[in-house]
């Protein structure tokens, strides 16, 4: 049984562009930025100085801090500089600069075979942790700190978050098409990992080639089975595809293990199977390249650290295009410079030709209200920002404000809702911690 959630709404997806472009491994970049952060949590400390020469899948930056994840050299190369670079979330942080020494880098990281039966949780949490593997959805979440839910926690669930519920991007479906065997077997490492007895993935109905193909594999295993999921956005969400597929609710200011649940996406998944089963750690991801401003788009395999203007200039970018987006574009952050690197949350790179900027008061017609999939109030949350009363905004739940785009999307005079959530987010999470 599925269970709906309250608002959401039907959105034009655009997937057409690229669902049946198959996963194309880029070509591997001369020159990567690789940020000291790409995650949930602290900034990261080089391990390696100017001038320094690195293999691929070398660490090259860790953290003695819990919620922290490394990060590893995506080519061979010399470090040429360490120095504050943008980043596609708006932010300019420390990150490692290197170029490499060879004309024409073909190199791959040494594969070291692992039975991931034999091993013991520890032992997988620690190379989960090594291999530098966060979120790969977008939240960027540490995922070991994910796999090692506090003492006393009962996880009876993992489930697979297969919805991909975003406009454009594709390069979910498209590994679930590709390496779903992988995807399997980092489900039952995690199922394995935080004691779960049963293993759910969840797929929108919009990916019927994908459903039937893991429905058909996981046939044999008791205790997997895949969930078809209404097409309705933004069921990709965690806490809504918890409600949509158990009928639980994770209370306000709670997290899915104090319901029972680890979430993780597909694609974090399967680097997980390449990091337990092969000793591969996160230098590369495959993301989504599309819109109406790509000559050529499709779903790409690319380095960490590989800069957006020499993946628009692989596939073509039109020469009328207005906006670039890092993400999806529902929640995805609109870019000022080409000169930013894919990092680690990195799901797709979209460039429009046609965007409405100008706006218009409020009509206070709530459709904002009827949509929101948190039941909260986004007209009056946007007002409040506005007028800076933070703590009204708190005392409206401001913080559970998933960010999910969905009250932007229906507003007839196009406020900028997320962002003057967003804002005061930002502004009570900051009096917080003071």
């Amino acid at each position: 049984m599925v269970f709906r959630f309250r608002g959401g709404l039907r959105i034009e997806e655009h997937k057409e562009l690229t669902e049946s472009q198959p996963i194309v491994g880029l070509p591997i970049p001369k020159r990567v930025v690789i940020p000291l952060k790409q995650h949930t949590g602290a900034v990261l400390e080089p391990l390696v100085k100017k001038g320094d020469t690195v293999k691929v899948g070398d660490k090259i930056g860790d953290s003695k801090a819990l919620v922290s994840s490394p990060i590893h050299a995506s080519i061979s190369g010399k470090v040429v500089s360490i120095e504050p670079h943008p980043i596609p979330t708006g932010e300019v942080v420390p990150s490692i600069i290197v170029e490499s020494t060879e004309e024409d880098p073909t190199e791959e990281i040494a594969i070291e075979r692992r039975k991931w039966e034999e091993l013991k949780k520890e032992e997988v949490i620690n190379i989960v942790r090594e291999a530098g593997i966060v979120g790969l959805g977008g939240a960027g979440f540490p995922t070991s700190v994910k796999l090692s839910p506090p003492e006393g926690t009962v996880i009876d669930t993992v489930i697979l978050n297969g919805a991909e519920c975003e406009p454009f991007l594709t390069c979910d479906h498209r590994l679930m098409l590709e390496s779903p065997d992988e995807i399997i077997t980092g489900l039952q490492i995690i199922m394995k990992v935080v004691g779960a007895k049963q293993g759910i993935i969840g797929i929108e109905d919009n990916k019927k080639d994908a459903i039937e193909l893991l429905t058909n594999k996981v046939r044999s295993y008791e205790n997997i089975k895949v969930v078809s999921l209404p097409t309705r956005y933004p069921q990709g969400s965690e806490k809504h595809l918890i409600k949509a597929i158990l009928n639980r609710e994770v209370p306000s200011g709670k997290l899915p293990l104090n319901v029972g649940v680890v979430v993780n996406n597909v694609q974090t998944a399967y680097s997980i199977t390449k990091a337990v089963c092969e000793g591969v750690p996160l230098v590369s991801r495959v993301i989504t390249v599309s819109g109406d401003g790509v000559e050529k788009p499709g779903n790409f395999r690319v380095r960490i650290g590989t800069q957006f203007k020499d993946i628009l200039e692989y596939t073509g970018l039109k020469q009328e295009t207005k906006k670039v987006i890092s993400g999806g574009p529902m929640t995805g952050v609109a870019q000022w410079t080409l000169d930013v690197p894919v990092i680690k949350g990195t799901s797709g790179i979209i460039a429009l030709t046609k965007i409405e900027e100008e706006t218009y008061p409020c009509l206070r017609c709530a459709k904002c209200v009827d949509t929101c999939p948190m039941g909260l109030l986004p007209l009056e949350l946007g007002n409040l920002a506005e007028q800076k009363r933070f703590d009204d905004a708190y005392r409206l739940y401001a913080l559970d404000c998933i960010e999910c785009g969905s009250c932007a999307y229906i507003c007839p005079s196009r406020r900028p809702l997320v962002h003057l959530i967003r804002f005061a987010k930002a502004e009570i999470n900051k009096r917080r911690r003071r």
